[in-house]
């Protein structure tokens, strides 16, 4: 089977991402790394031709931070397609403006754990339907 995740040809491209982050994605770094939240996340890890900013394979769930390019029509329609692509390969996708980031950041861990607990359920369900 090919391998989407991790691609060896966008290595360098996902490092020199980790080294040069955004402010916002520092700050929720700061607030999920280390299993803070009970899972494992990974910055910049690539699936197929895209770079999300951060995933967390066990629960096959990314967190997208959008800055002011995602205001722009073509990147809107460009994220809706990487949302789309991830999707159809059963990764939850969950979105936040930067500026969520930095103004509501207790609101936006709130939606993740959220997001965490809904996605483990989801993935609990298909799980049991195919053991039964």
């Amino acid at each position: 089977m090919y391998e989407l995740n991790n691609l060896k040809s966008v290595k360098h491209y996902r490092r020199k991402l980790r080294n040069k982050q955004t402010k916002a994605e520092k700050i929720l770094w700061g607030k999920i790394k280390k299993k803070q939240l009970g899972y494992k996340f990974r910055r910049q890890h690539s699936f197929g031709k895209y770079i999300l900013d951060f995933y967390c394979p066990s629960i096959i769930m990314a967190i997208e931070l959008d800055g002011s390019v995602h205001g722009k029509y073509s990147q809107r329609v460009h994220d809706k397609i990487r949302t789309r692509y991830l999707e159809d390969h059963f990764i939850k996708v969950v979105r936040f403006r930067n500026e969520e980031v930095y103004n509501e950041l207790d609101s936006v861990i709130i939606v993740i754990i959220k997001e965490i607990k809904n996605q483990k359920e989801f993935l609990s369900s298909i799980i049991s339907e195919y053991q039964d």
